[in-house]
């Protein structure tokens, strides 16, 4: 039985989409939280791949996640948080055009040869450019996704001042790459050539991320940190894995690509100890969350910022990683690639010291597309009218009669035949394979009294059916990048 909850307290692309340009993107003011002139600083934080059961405050009982469970005391853990999206780059288009994908101009992973993935074109509006636009320094330290190295998506290009990490998500896949970018220059790492395994990269990245903390102390900044941890390959340095070594058998070696020409170039290393690597990613990533914690206290602003911890999407099944096995989905069906709630239900943990009561969880039923107009209110940036988004701010402030509500939420995948979902009040609907059948029959679930979507209600409840059938025609708009085929919407 699933565990319930705990809280404790260098290629040129044409290309046309159906998205935001800047120069016709309408916007409307907005309120300013106060008026003060020292605006918070923003901290997001996005693991990857993890489950909305890999939290011990979220009811993780193999391993414990000591520094963010100090962040859920010390502010509001959210339970109903959805991501943008089932797999990387589609969740992070939605979280920062405050778009779902029905809209978002990246609607699913798309490659790019030699290195990344299909762009962001350059009229796209992004929660960066926002926040950049009313004085924040801002800086991504971490995974990108959303454009190869100089492309119009390429993160410099999208209102980040500062990039330093993997720009393409499938060279990602390796913790010891050869090479990192640091804004538009490639960083050969030289420790790490041939087999070698000398820099292990989220530390590096971390130092990266601290320094930026350490220069921008006296402005207002936007931090985004999307970290590669615990995505596959599973592999951390021996001194983590080391302590962790024979506690959680029986343990299933995984072996992949370990030499030739494709050797990390995205296939997925040999693993002996998978469950106890998988751990010991874990409290990397743990220890990373209470060192940006640490730093922002000792340097004396922390009253004023704003951190937020989330994760892209659910727990993956690749390079021997088991989520079966941690309960890594909490008590929900399915896994990364999946629009049931467990490939798209994610943790979602806000502290603002002194505007956030302290222990508290919000049942509010959000999504990524919510992060850039709330950002956008806190900081007193004008919030585009064309956003899918709501912002939470009432909610994080206690007010939740002010908090306004989605009137549903909508996510579409592009792969393994094509999937769409929607979630309306406690109802859920999905619809699998709709590339190949686009009249395929609609699941109904009731969420509030079957979060695990065990028990299909479409036959007892056909004018519900029909209501989702019509959201998912009309909640998307073309693209001519992200297609449904062989859907005649």
């Amino acid at each position: 039985m699933k565990k319930g909850i705990v809280i404790l307290t260098a290629i040129s692309l044409s290309l046309v989409f159906s998205c935001v340009n800047k120069a016709n993107n309408n916007q409307v003011p907005t309120k300013v939280v106060e008026e003060n002139p020292a605006k918070p600083n923003i901290i997001y934080i996005l693991a990857d791949d993890l489950g909305y059961g890999d939290l011990s405050s979220y009811g993780q009982e193999k391993f414990s996640t000591p520094n963010i469970d100090k962040l859920a005391s010390q502010g509001m853990a959210f339970t109903q948080h959805y991501a943008g999206n089932t797999v990387c780059a589609p969740s992070r288009s939605a979280l920062l055009t405050g778009m779902h994908t029905g809209h978002t101009p990246i609607r699913g992973n798309k490659e790019v040869k030699p290195e990344g993935q299909f762009p962001i074109p350059d009229n796209t509006y992004t929660l960066a450019e926002a926040l950049k636009k009313v004085g924040y320094v801002t800086g991504a330290f971490g995974k990108w996704g959303l454009g190869f190295p100089g492309s119009e998506g390429d993160p410099v290009n999208q209102g980040f001042d500062v990039f330093y990490g993997y720009n393409c998500q499938r060279l990602g896949h390796h913790y010891y790459p050869y090479h990192l970018w640091s804004n538009r220059d490639s960083i050969v790492l030289t420790e790490n050539a041939g087999n070698k395994k000398g820099v292990y990269a989220p530390e590096l990245i971390q130092e990266k991320t601290i320094a930026f903390l350490e220069e921008n102390k006296d402005k207002p900044f936007f931090l985004y940190v999307p970290s590669i941890i615990p995505h596959a390959e599973l592999a951390a340095p021996d001194s983590y894995i080391e302590k962790y070594r024979g506690k959680y058998p029986p343990e299933k070696k995984f072996k992949g690509l370990d030499s030739g020409p494709n050797y990390r170039q995205g296939h997925y290393e040999s693993q002996k100890d998978p469950h106890a690597t998988f751990v010991a990613m874990i409290e990397i990533l743990d220890y990373q969350v209470g060192e940006i914690m640490a730093k922002v206290k000792e340097l004396g602003i922390e009253e004023n910022t704003i951190i937020v911890f989330a994760s892209d999407n659910g727990p993956h099944e690749e390079g021997g990683a088991d989520p079966e096995y941690f309960n890594s989905n909490g008590p929900f069906k399915g896994v990364k690639r999946d629009l049931y709630e467990g490939g798209i239900r994610v943790p979602m943990i806000v502290k603002w010291p002194g505007k956030i009561k302290e222990g508290t969880t919000s049942d509010l039923i959000s999504a990524f597309w919510d992060v850039f107009p709330t950002f956008s209110e806190i900081a007193g940036s004008p919030v585009p009218n064309n956003l899918d988004g709501i912002s939470f701010l009432p909610t994080l402030l206690g007010n939740d009669k002010e908090q306004k509500q989605h009137d549903y939420l909508y996510w579409e995948f592009h792969e393994r035949g094509g999937r769409q979902a929607v979630r309306k009040g406690k109802w859920k609907a999905v619809k699998y394979n709709v590339l190949k059948k686009p009249n395929a029959a609609i699941e109904l679930y009731d969420l509030s009294v079957d979060e695990g979507e065990t028990n299909n209600l479409a036959s007892k409840y056909p004018e519900i059916v029909e209501e989702m059938e019509t959201i998912m025609v009309e909640a998307r708009t073309p693209s001519k990048v992200f297609k449904f085929n062989q859907v005649s919407f």
